[in-house]
């Protein structure tokens, strides 16, 4: 359950933040909002992950004490343990799924499916909603398969950090103990979840794209 309480919005708000802010960019293509979001998300891709926990646990933690350092608890309290390893997963992944988003929706901007439907009059927010957004939901939910697995068996670098106890940071401790049977169980776990990721992204393009 902690690893599903952090993986789970991670990956659904993620996705949302990820499209939202690539539609914008697309919206706003070959202007100063879009080139200068093209650099950012280069930067970021460029910055690791613990770059973000530890400035994270800095800033918000230590310098402001808005938010505890690390550990957790079950119950009603358990966001507020929660709220800074979900802002920092979402931040982590953000510069490189917003730059492969932005991609997938500039190539469908320039197809003639797109240019009928300005022809018709509709609107540039409707078409990126209705009829962009919709095409490029293939490689979009095809790219968020690899993430599945993580839903059930956690983050090892965020739970590790931010001492969630959950089968992320279970792993880590398996790993340093060398308790070899919990290890080849969480790999079998783990390849099942992949593959049946794989069914599922199968089963979604017919709901994507009839």
């Amino acid at each position: 359950w902690p690893s599903l309480a952090l993986a789970l919005p991670v990956f659904i708000l993620g996705l949302a933040v990820y499209i939202a802010f690539a539609l914008l960019m697309a919206f706003f293509r070959a202007t100063y909002i879009d080139f200068w979001g093209v650099v950012l998300c280069v930067v970021m891709m460029s910055i690791s992950s613990l770059f973000f926990i530890v400035i994270g646990q800095f800033m918000f933690s230590r310098v402001l004490q808005l938010l505890p350092v690390s550990g957790f608890t079950p119950g009603i309290d358990a966001w507020r343990f929660l709220l800074l390893p979900i802002a920092v997963g979402i931040l982590a992944r953000l510069g490189g799924e917003v730059r492969f988003n932005r991609t997938l929706f500039m190539e469908e901007i320039g197809k003639d499916y797109v240019r009928t439907a300005r022809s018709k009059g509709l609107s540039e927010a409707r078409v990126l909603l209705v009829h962009v957004l919709r095409n490029a939901l293939i490689p979009i939910l095809s790219a968020s398969v690899a993430v599945i697995p993580l839903l059930f068996m956690g983050s090892l670098i965020t739970e590790s950090f931010f001492a969630i106890p959950g089968l992320g940071s279970y792993l880590i401790e398996a790993i340093a103990g060398q308790d070899f049977a919990i290890v080849r169980a969480m790999v079998f776990i783990g390849s099942f979840l992949y593959i049946m990721g794989l069914i599922l992204t199968d089963i979604s393009y017919t709901l994507a794209d009839p």
